[in-house]
């Protein structure tokens, strides 16, 4: 428990999500929502809460207004002031010469003054925009049992996807031993020539190392003040720098973990949980996800005892969120947020609706993403002509997603498909 209450966690929550948009428009990564209920941050800060750790910092920076919000209304309640805890909110500072953060060390680094007050022993830094479980607490007994200066979580990947990673070599001890930072060419396991052991973005620093070395990078001009480029490549020759192998709280065969970095990531991510048995177990009490939520009534299924079976209400191998009503619509193989409501014959098959949506009547949504407060008009098409829906100025991902985001207008949408365009409302 000392180690724990010695730790500090800093959560870097700040990266713009620019292969997420149009979802990112208007928030940032970690705030996009994620499985109906959630926000993609639920998942680093529910690891944090489940391992013990009470003493939070989240570093924001781009469209955090969303995020902001998110996390006073719904995770606040978690910590207690008086006990010592806090989960803080910081924006950037930009305490050198006015600049946004250049880096992930740089970042950290413009923000020692708050790390430093509390006088942790250890530093834990986390990145706010991945789908995983773990438990840091192993994490930090292994860098405290190791005497290590430096702990790297790490994760088996394929070696085409190493290429997006930092790709770590270890000795027999699991010392790091070499460090290549997004390689086109990535070294593979020893004995593995199909997998490498890349970095999760999972850093345990003894504090006062972590200080010093900080303070000495941001004094390099030739440095890009990042944790994977710079730090760690320079410290592996002379310190001891240990990496640790990804230990899943998922309770599944197979480890998971995801960066839902690009909407087809982010589409497949959210549709695998609708499956029968999803790698992803949200349903586990031993682990819980948290998340805020809101006061809400259950979902409603509605025109069910008409006899008209095209006009009834009902969602098969869905999540359909609190709030939502089906009011003679169909859903098949979708996530459906809080506060939606699908009017009669309307049908949606393998999509996401954000909260908030309106699907009118007889229209018809296969394979989208539709962003909150959208109003789809009655008897459109979407997901059925990837051209026409281009035409219409929606955004579609290299695996013929269709995404409409909020800021989409009626505009770009094809009228000839609108019962009633001049009063047709997109928001």
């Amino acid at each position: 428990m000392n180690m724990l209450r010695n730790t500090t966690t800093v959560v870097l929550a700040g990266g713009k999500g620019t292969r997420l948009e149009p979802l990112t428009l208007d928030r940032a990564k970690p705030a996009v929502p994620f499985g109906g209920t959630y926000r993609i941050i639920d998942f680093v800060l529910s690891n944090a809460i489940n391992s013990g750790l009470r003493r939070l910092l989240i570093l924001t920076q781009y469209k955090a207004l969303s995020l902001d919000r998110h996390i006073n209304l719904g995770w606040r309640p978690f910590f207690c002031a008086e006990l010592g805890e806090f989960l803080d909110v910081v924006p950037p500072q930009q305490r050198i010469d006015e600049q946004w953060y250049q880096g992930t060390a740089d970042a950290v680094y413009q923000n020692i003054f708050v790390i430093e007050k509390d006088r942790p022993q250890y530093v834990l830094i986390l990145a706010g925009d991945h789908i995983y479980k773990m438990n840091y607490l192993k994490m930090l007994e292994f860098h405290r049992e190791m005497e290590a200066d430096l702990t790297v979580g790490a994760l088996h990947v394929d070696r085409d996807s190493a290429k997006q990673f930092g790709v770590i070599q270890i000795d027999n001890d699991q010392r790091i031993v070499g460090f290549q930072e997004k390689p086109a060419h990535p070294k593979p396991i020893p004995g593995d020539d199909e997998h490498c052991l890349a970095s999760m973005g999972i850093y345990v620093f003894t504090a006062r190392f972590l200080f010093e070395h900080l303070c000495r990078d941001a004094t390099d001009s030739n440095s890009d003040h990042d944790f994977g480029k710079n730090i760690i490549p320079s410290i592996i020759d002379s310190h001891k720098v240990f990496a640790f192998p990804f230990r899943d709280e998922n309770r599944k065969r197979e480890a998971y973990w995801r960066d839902v970095g690009t909407l087809d990531a982010y589409f497949d991510a959210n549709m695998d949980l609708v499956q029968i048995d999803p790698q992803l177990n949200l349903y586990d009490q031993e682990w819980p996800i948290r998340t805020l939520q809101p006061n809400l009534p259950p979902p409603k299924f509605v025109f069910g005892s008409d006899g008209d079976l095209e006009r009834c209400g009902q969602a098969l191998d869905s999540i359909v969120c609190p709030g939502t009503i089906l009011s003679g619509g169909r859903v098949q193989r979708s996530v459906i947020s809080s506060n939606v409501r699908i009017n009669s014959y309307a049908s949606v098959e393998d999509s996401i609706v954000f909260h908030g949506v309106n699907i009118g009547r007889h229209a018809r949504i296969r394979r989208a993403i539709i962003d909150k407060n959208v109003n789809i008009p009655p008897e459109m098409e979407i997901g059925y002509d990837i051209e026409l829906d281009r035409r219409r100025g929606f955004t579609i991902s290299p695996n013929g997603i269709v995404v409409i985001s909020g800021n989409d207008s009626p505009s770009m949408a094809d009228s000839s498909l609108m019962a009633d365009p001049p009063t047709t409302v997109w928001r």
